[in-house]
């Protein structure tokens, strides 16, 4: 299926289903598709993201999944006030790539085209490029400095594993790339390829803990990942945030869009969502599957932050006090891949 048929499926489906929704101020496209043309094919391994705007008065629902005639939906929801001004998207790096290109698609107000012209009029000023680079930044220092030592083993490994991969995005943003999530290192890998700055490529492979790790020992890794996803799929009763990744929809993306990078010989670039999805798997385990399950997969996860040179708190501790220390050559990177962009400019 091409991006643009998948686009025509979920507009449809916005126009009869979500308008109705009490409190619909309008929807939008948003992640990958939004950097796609429409002639292009969508990947199996990759969801449609569409972000659904509510009023004031009501409460955002998070985010799920769905597929709809064929087409495997992302869809989150926003409140009004999250969109509360073009200037407080534009210094958003998670928010702004949405309007950086003509991407509404229900609008009854009109408000949502208004500030997608807006946002994508200042999208590539240096000055906004940078306050989002600096977004990114505050993320990484924030969330790694956040980390509980006393927090179950599988929540501490998600709270070092996602503000490290933000360093990816520090990059990225500077190049005006999107910022996604699960294939953020051949991502970055890619950029830095085409900024002549690959040397900065395995120091953050390097903090991720996987530079030596071989093919065979990933794909191993991802089998253990594969029937701990199911396990988990089985027995989710609590509500997690992630909820939807961890689903029979989901799993496309999770497994074999991993396959899919290990096939394609970027089984390193794999490793980051491999072990995000096999720490959640774990907390869900933890909350509500039986004894008897919860130590039949404990065994396969072990050696997952162990071969990433994480065994403890203390390890933990040390990585993210390493990533804090390369941050300012990050930093650097992106000052210089932002002064040689050509599609930056001033102001």
């Amino acid at each position: 299926m091409l991006v643009g048929e998948a686009k025509a499926i979920a507009r449809r489906w916005v126009f009869d289903e979500v308008s109705k929704t009490p409190g619909f101020l309008g929807a939008y496209f948003a992640g990958s598709v939004g950097w796609m043309a429409d002639d292009a094919p969508l990947p199996a391994t990759s969801d449609l993201d569409v972000n659904v705007v509510l009023d004031q008065m009501r409460a955002p629902a998070g985010r799920g999944k769905l597929v709809h005639r064929g087409v495997l939906l992302e869809v989150t929801t926003l409140s009004a006030g999250q969109l509360g001004s073009p200037e407080a998207v534009l210094g958003d790096y998670h928010l702004a790539g949405g309007f950086r290109t003509p991407s509404v698609i229900l609008d009854p107000s009109g408000r949502l085209t208004r500030l997608q012209i807006e946002v994508a009029r200042h999208y590539a000023r240096r000055s906004w490029v940078r306050r989002r680079c600096e977004h990114a930044r505050g993320k990484v220092l924030g969330q790694l400095a956040a980390l509980n030592a006393k927090a179950p083993f599988a929540d501490q490994v998600i709270g070092w594993l996602f503000p490290t991969g933000v360093m990816t995005h520090v990059l990225l943003v500077a190049g005006l790339q999107n910022p996604t999530v699960r294939r953020r290192y051949a991502a970055v890998r890619a950029l830095l390829a085409d900024y002549g700055r690959l040397d900065c490529y395995p120091p953050l492979l390097a903090l991720l803990g996987c530079t030596g790790m071989t093919r065979e020992r990933v794909e191993g890794h991802l089998a253990a990942m594969e029937a701990v996803f199911d396990a988990a799929t089985a027995v989710i009763r609590s509500s997690f945030p992630f909820a939807s990744d961890l689903s029979d929809v989901a799993r496309p993306v999770a497994v074999q869009g991993s396959r899919e990078l290990i096939d394609a010989g970027l089984h390193r670039e794999a490793v980051f969502w491999i072990a995000v999805t096999a720490s959640r798997c774990q907390q869900v385990l933890a909350a509500d599957a039986p004894p008897a399950t919860r130590a039949a997969h404990d065994p396969d996860f072990r050696p997952l932050p162990g071969d990433l040179g994480i065994a403890s708190s203390a390890d933990l501790r040390r990585r993210s006090d390493e990533a804090v220390a390369y941050l300012p050559r990050v930093w650097e990177t992106a000052e210089a891949i932002m002064a040689a962009n050509p599609e930056i400019e001033d102001g």
